[in-house]
């Protein structure tokens, strides 16, 4: 498969395709581990329906996964100490 991409896109074309896939894949197993998470800062928040979307959706876990890398960022920020 990566002589095909070798083929098809050349040298760079084949390493920039296969580090992105490989990178996408880290982003969705660590998004099925945050999503799957039955707890998070206290209070439960386990949804077996987003558990599904996640393994039938793979892009579903990479978008939840920066919304809540934001979502913390500004909570972060709002609460820092001065």
């Amino acid at each position: 498969m990566l002589k095909s991409f070798y083929d098809l896109l050349g040298f760079f074309g084949a390493l920039l395709l296969s580090l992105g896939l490989f990178i996408f894949f880290i982003f969705w197993i660590a998004g099925l581990a945050g999503i799957t998470l039955p707890v998070d800062g206290g209070k439960p928040k386990y949804n077996k329906w987003q558990v599904v979307i996640a393994v039938l959706i793979p892009f579903y876990p990479v978008y939840w996964l920066i919304k809540d890398i934001i979502v913390q960022h500004r909570f972060m920020k709002k609460n820092e100490l001065h």
